[in-house]
């Protein structure tokens, strides 16, 4: 089934779901009355700003009366995965956030679980990965980068909020392999969330940090972090000051695609409520916002395109894993 029929199959289902639970008011288009999302990391990460800036969507134009969020860091996100697992009767309008480190982790056995063992909603957004340094290091280039990685060796360091082998640590090791250079001798330090990371470059326990675009405009704006490179294929418009990797000379790409899944055992009902959801914000003012404050693509890959699109990136980045000698 291609993109377009399948998604026209879940509205379908979505649409008479709704008329037959009544979920959905005329008056402002509610769709749920409440939900909670469960982040698999500490606040200030990419996964807490997409749980929390979707919330937002969804609650400022109306489509859900009320979010709510609990963050539970720890095993690299295995235990929300764990936690949704174990409590999935009693997980009704929960959601738990999470990207492509649940293929990684999943396959350099950080945690026994897969996506497999939860039921997946949808992909809703995709954020660019970015290598930036504090702003007021004399690195300001990926150019001087490299300099000062050749003068310092092992000692330079590069931080993300992932284990090793994770996601941070796997985008790093791509730009510095496309520059020239061998990715595992790549001096990673991990962080288990992208806030601590942060921190830790700014506090200078690390002289560079790999993370997701969207958390590193923030900083950038408060003239806290320089942006040396970011993975998209052009300079993105929520902050086009950043280069791209592929105009320094290093041709690389990448997007971490983020999206929701629920406990295992949701019924179809209820998932195509979180779908409908999903697919009217954003048609949504609200959303909007978030979305160019942060600097995301939007994508839309709901139930069996979901499964699919996550079959066939694992495929894809087991195979680089290999290639680069982390599986």
């Amino acid at each position: 089934m291609n993109k377009d029929m399948t998604r026209r199959v879940v509205m379908a289902a979505a649409a008479a779901t709704l008329a037959m639970t009544g979920m959905a008011r005329a008056d402002n288009h509610q769709i749920l009355d409440s939900l909670h999302f469960v982040v698999p990391g500490g606040a200030g990460g990419g996964w807490d700003g997409t749980a929390r800036g979707t919330g937002e969507a969804l609650t400022e134009s109306g489509l859900v009366g009320s979010a709510s969020y609990e963050n539970m860091s720890g095993g690299g996100g295995g235990v929300a995965i764990a936690y949704m697992i174990e409590n999935a009767e009693s997980l009704d309008n929960t959601l738990m956030v999470n990207s492509t480190p649940i293929i990684i982790r999943s396959l350099t056995g950080v945690f026994p679980q897969s996506f497999r063992d939860l039921t997946l909603v949808a992909g809703t957004i995709g954020d660019y990965a970015a290598i930036v340094v504090p702003a007021d290091s004399p690195i300001q280039d990926m150019a001087g980068l490299l300099a000062e990685y050749h003068e310092q060796g092992e000692d330079f360091a590069i931080g993300g909020g992932s284990v090793p082998g994770g996601m941070d640590h796997l985008v790093a090791a791509m730009v510095m392999q496309a520059a020239g250079e061998d990715p595992i001798a790549v001096n990673y330090i991990p962080y288990d969330a992208g806030g601590e990371a942060m921190a830790g470059l700014l506090s200078g326990e690390i002289d560079a940090l790999s993370t997701g675009f969207s958390e590193a405009i923030a900083l950038a704006e408060q003239d806290e972090v320089r942006i040396l490179g970011v993975t998209a294929d052009e300079r993105v418009p929520a902050y086009d000051s950043a280069p791209t990797f592929t105009e320094q000379g290093i041709d690389t790409t990448f997007v971490n695609w983020r999206g929701f899944f629920a406990a295992p055992g949701a019924s179809e009902e209820r998932v195509a409520q979180y779908v409908a959801a999903f697919e009217a914000m954003y048609d949504t003012e609200a959303w909007e916002e978030v979305r160019a404050r942060n600097g995301w693509v939007n994508i839309f890959h709901p139930g069996d395109d979901f499964s699919a699109f996550l079959e066939a990136q694992e495929q894809e980045i087991g195979d680089l894993m290999r290639t680069l000698g982390f599986l």
